[in-house]
């Protein structure tokens, strides 16, 4: 396989001939511009559903259960097709996969709007998936692609990896307005204007890149990722919510069949859909892992803390979308600034004490009651998004980095792919510990089992019954979330310090390109 790439329009090039070109290319901040609205796109959808959850329970009345689905399937399914996204983009063209998915991706987002049922929810969530897994691999290629300079792709990396945290931002606060006065479902078709906007002005501004010698798309491949992605996190869930029954144990088992027969055939195949030997690689495997135990660590406050503003301190949507912006700040400007503090201080150093920082301010918030003040929450999150801002673009960099540019679609799946699975697994497994937590408080005489199955039942629950026994109901249920969520803060705050101390061994000598 050659290292050239071909570009629509101009044909095959040589490498010589591509590198300075890529760097002169005057539209290049504006094809970044476009890139960042798929990033967009993705982190609105993901911070409004937890910002939606509440009023999703109280309309479709999901158990428990259901509850995680909607909030982990699209995780799921994402983890299980990044890898074959991303090297379906290397082959047919990365302008050409983002522009199909963003359309995919806002027309699905009416279905979630307009769902009815948990079961409509679960299925749209999850075809949302599969768009979504278009999104992110091919906007860090074509990143990877047009920014052939590496301060400028560093900066790049930054400007993206911030829209995304800002992203997390425009969601809770635009959403909360959403939802103060329109239905829940009014919170996905802001992905409509996004989604429209992207697709006419990137199929206008960005240059299409494609693996001139990508070899066939390996259908085996892709079903044995996905299947294999699936079948484990789906074991993970089960086993961690009811205990390892013998169907859980017997599809995570499927699933560790499946992902290696996969990682077997990759080393067979003459083009493999992923070549298994990146991880071979020091730094690409550290920056991977690093990835995947932040996010799995972070889970539980993320998709909890909308719920613990709004059911438990009792703030307005759009309130609660206003306390989660220090996160987003600080992310917004740890991104801009960690390529230049890498190349000062180290890689190892930057992402270990942005890690490191993640997880005191876990530990800090571990201690949350229902009478916690605003001042540690915010400074806390603070805390949290400049730690994550810090890690999550240098390890991005990392990775984009150390592979050739004709693999960077399936190098930026690998990382997309950690980055889903450690929300799909943190969901699953701290998720349940919260849940699990919660269904084990005492309620007053006549409560109903749906006030067991999430804070939002109990809540409606208690609407309906005398007042006292109300009251009752809503203090035992608020203290035994708490709890909960106390919980599993302080387990993912013992997992973002046990990976900056691995980062720290994992990153040792890596460095970032300066030419």
């Amino acid at each position: 396989m050659t290292g050239t790439l071909q570009e629509s329009g101009g044909g095959a090039m040589s490498s010589l001939e591509t590198v300075p070109r890529a760097e002169r290319r005057p539209g290049r901040w504006l094809a970044l511009g476009v890139l960042v609205l798929a990033v967009l796109l993705v982190a609105v959808d993901a911070t409004v559903l937890g910002l939606a959850t509440p009023y999703i329970s109280e309309d479709l009345r999901p158990s428990g259960t259901q509850l995680l689905w909607i909030g982990d399937i699209y995780s799921f399914v994402i983890a299980g097709l990044l890898v074959s996204m991303g090297s379906l983009g290397d082959r047919i063209g990365r302008k050409r996969i983002l522009l199909i998915g963003a359309t995919a991706f806002g027309l699905i987002s009416v279905l979630n709007a307009y769902a009815s049922t948990p079961a409509t929810m679960i299925l749209a969530r999850a075809l949302l998936g599969v768009a979504g897994a278009t999104l992110m691999p091919a906007t860090l290629a074509l990143i990877r692609n047009i920014f052939q300079d590496p301060r400028e792709r560093s900066l790049a990396v930054g400007v993206w990896g911030a829209m995304a945290s800002a992203g997390t931002a425009v969601g809770p606060i635009v959403g909360g307005l959403l939802l103060e006065h329109f239905w829940w479902g009014s919170v996905f078709l802001i992905n409509l204007p996004v989604m429209v906007l992207l697709v006419v002005i990137g199929s206008r501004t960005l240059p299409e890149f494609r693996n001139p010698d990508p070899g066939p798309w390996d259908t085996p491949s892709v079903l044995l990722s996905l299947v294999g992605m699936v079948g484990v996190v789906y074991a993970v869930k089960e086993g961690a919510s009811h205990g390892f029954t013998w169907p859980a144990t017997l599809v995570g088992l499927v699933g560790v069949a499946a992902l290696y027969g996969f990682v077997r055939r990759q080393l067979t195949l003459p083009v493999p859909l992923l070549d298994m030997r990146l991880f071979r690689r020091r730094g690409f495997s550290g920056a991977v892992l690093a990835d995947l135990l932040t996010v799995l660590g972070m889970s539980g406050l993320v998709f909890f803390l909308s719920q613990f503003l709004q059911l438990v301190q009792g703030r307005r949507p759009f309130e609660a979308g206003l306390a989660e912006l220090p996160a987003a700040v600080g992310a917004v400007v740890a991104g801009l600034v960690a390529g230049a503090a890498a190349r000062r201080f180290s890689v190892r150093g930057v992402v270990s004490g942005g890690l490191a920082a993640v997880g005191v301010a876990l530990a800090a918030l571990a201690v949350l009651d229902r009478t916690t003040g605003y001042p540690l929450i915010g400074v806390a999150l603070l805390v949290v998004g400049v730690g994550a801002g810090l890690s999550f673009t240098v390890t991005a960099d990392v990775i984009l980095s150390s592979v050739p540019k004709h693999q960077a679609g399936a190098a930026s799946a690998v990382s997309e792919t950690a980055y889903e699975l450690g929300a799909a697994l943190g969901i699953a497994l701290l998720g349940s510990v919260v849940t699990g937590v919660y269904r084990g408080f005492t309620g007053p005489p006549g409560t109903p089992a749906a006030a067991h199955e999430s804070l939002g039942g109990a809540v409606e629950a208690a609407g309906s019954m005398p007042r006292a026994a109300g009251r009752a109901l809503l203090l035992s249920a608020r203290e035994a979330f708490v709890n909960g969520l106390s919980l599993a803060v302080a387990a993912g705050a013992a997992v973002l310090l046990a990976a900056a101390l691995a980062a720290w061994f994992l990153l040792k000598d890596q460095r970032l390109h300066t030419t």
